[in-house]
C-alpha cells in the first residue's frame, strides 16, 4: 500500500492506532505489523507511514521519544496517547458504520 489512495480517507490513521493499542512500537514494526495482522494483504510504504505518524504525533494522538530498538539501534518509538485511544474509539466505530453500509450495497442482490 503506497499512498492510501486506493483505501478509505483516514484508513492508514485507524490501522496505525489500532496497531499502537497494546503499546509503542518504532515505525518499521508498525508497518510490519500492520502487514502480518492482515495476511500479507496491505503494505504500508515507509512514504507513506511516516508522514501519517509526524500528522498523527501533531495532532496529539500519539507521542513519540527515542529508545533503544530490539537490534540495539537508537528508534523512535511510538505510543497512543489518552486523545489517541479516544480518537481509536471513534474512528473503530465509524469504520463499523462505514463497512457495514458498503457491505450492504455490494452483495444487494439485483
Amino acid at each position: 500500500m503506497g499512498k492510501p489512495s486506493g483505501l478509505v480517507q483516514g484508513t492508514l490513521d485507524l490501522l496505525i492506532l489500532k496497531t499502537l493499542s497494546p503499546g509503542a512500537m518504532h515505525g518499521w514494526a508498525i508497518g510490519r505489523r500492520i502487514q502480518q495482522v492482515s495476511g500479507e494483504v496491505l503494505q504500508v510504504q515507509q512514504g507513506s507511514l511516516y508522514p501519517a505518524l509526524h500528522r498523527l504525533e501533531q495532532q496529539g494522538w500519539i507521542r513519540a521519544k527515542w529508545a533503544e530498538s530490539e537490534t540495539g539501534r537508537q528508534a523512535r518509538f511510538y505510543a497512543l496517547t489518552a486523545a489517541g485511544r479516544r480518537q481509536l474509539e471513534s474512528e473503530a466505530a465509524n469504520w463499523s458504520r462505514l463497512s457495514a453500509a458498503i457491505n450492504l450495497v455490494v452483495n444487494e442482490a439485483g
